[in-house]
């Protein structure tokens, strides 16, 4: 099985903290979808196995139209196989989902939501520059599911400053008064070249600490945990059977194809990403060629990328690594041997996984044990 990711990028207004390509102009939507219609023809080879998980991310995905978004499906199932338990995920802002959007979302066979909540209190909004309000977030949820929608996410962002342990709380308390089945939590991080990072340097406003995301990271991992939530990923928890197929995908190495401007594709030799440039992507796709880069990876980097990937989700199966990479798992534990001294690696029934402790530490530890 594979997946396909479809990049929506516009936005109403620029979040601070985003580093995703992205315009706030409107005015070339129209041309993009028409592109992305013509892409998705072009590269319909790319895969050569059934869709699993399709999935519009942005940018925000919201702002389609009804047309252009069953444009869009119509032109995947022309050219795709398609599961018939295909996973099909909106990303979706609350001041978007209006209970006639929903509807119609829902009527065009999307049976998974992802709704940018990112915080139920209004101080957190603001900072982020987000336009919705608390009340539009509840609302959006609880419309979706009287419409019939049984698999809902909520996007949270942690380590906010002004925050505290007590709003943290709070927020978690809202998600699950909502009942929503996923829950993806986010440390809010200062990427370069955005609005935060700006503003922070020019001393208008302040960045996250440390000590504060490291411990409110604990606080959500304990909270959802306690509440039925397999945290299976860094960021990511879930109900029993609710697991995103198309995040789970992404650090199991399976093959995805990405449209639209920016998107990545991996076909488990090489990575691709097609140029961030919307008008560039246009004018190429309108001469019958895709602009992208790509980078083989050599036998060193897959291993690397199976080492970091596994221990961000479901762990390093040992035997498969013998199997898959002709190494001795001797090597890696080894490696290993401090970390599940100190508790931030657990080996359990062969399988090498990060503790939560650890899960602090990941991009680190992951360092130590890569192939040199």
């Amino acid at each position: 099985m594979a997946g396909l990711y479809i990049h929506i990028p516009f936005c109403r207004k620029a979040c601070v903290y985003c580093d995703f390509h992205f315009s706030t102009t409107l005015k070339s939507q129209g041309d993009l979808v028409k592109s992305i219609l013509k892409e998705i023809e072009i590269r319909s080879d790319f895969l050569g196995e059934p869709l699993e998980s399709i999935y519009f991310g942005g940018g925000t995905p919201s702002l389609l139209s009804f047309d252009e978004l069953e444009a869009i499906l119509l032109q995947i199932k022309r050219n795709f196989q398609v599961s018939e338990h295909c996973e099909i995920t909106l990303e979706a802002n609350p001041d978007d989902l209006t209970r006639e959007t929903l509807e119609n979302i829902k009527l065009l066979g999307v049976n998974r939501l992802s709704i940018g909540v990112q915080s139920f209190q209004e101080s957190d909004l603001e900072y982020m520059g987000r336009v919705h309000t608390k009340e539009q977030a509840i609302s959006a949820v609880t419309i979706a599911q009287e419409i019939g929608f049984d698999n809902i996410s909520i996007d949270l962002i942690f380590g906010t400053p002004g925050s505290n342990d007590s709003k943290l709380r709070e927020n978690i308390d809202y998600t699950l008064k909502l009942n929503v089945q996923h829950v993806s939590a986010y440390s809010l991080t200062v990427e370069p070249n955005t609005i935060l990072h700006h503003n922070i340097l020019r001393k208008k406003t302040i960045g996250p600490s440390d000590e504060n995301v490291a411990r409110q990271f604990l606080l959500v991992h304990d909270r959802l945990t306690l509440n039925g939530f397999e945290h299976y990923e860094i960021s990511n928890y879930a109900l029993e059977g609710y697991q995103s197929k198309h995040n789970s995908n992404y650090w199991k190495g399976v093959p995805y194809l990405g449209i639209g401007p920016s998107a990545h594709s991996f076909n488990g030799q090489s990575r691709m990403w097609n140029v961030a440039n919307n008008a560039r992507y246009i004018k190429n796709i309108n001469s019958g060629s895709v602009a992208y880069q790509e980078e083989r990876l050599r036998d060193k980097d897959k291993i690397n990328e199976y080492i970091m990937l596994s221990l961000r989700s479901y762990g390093i199966e040992l035997a498969f690594y013998e199997r898959q990479f002709g190494l001795p798992k001797e090597g890696l534990l080894d490696k290993a041997k401090d970390f599940l001294e100190n508790g931030t690696l657990s080996l359990n029934n062969d399988v090498m996984s990060l503790t939560k402790e650890g899960m602090l530490y990941s991009d680190a530890i992951s360092a130590e044990l890569f192939e040199d």
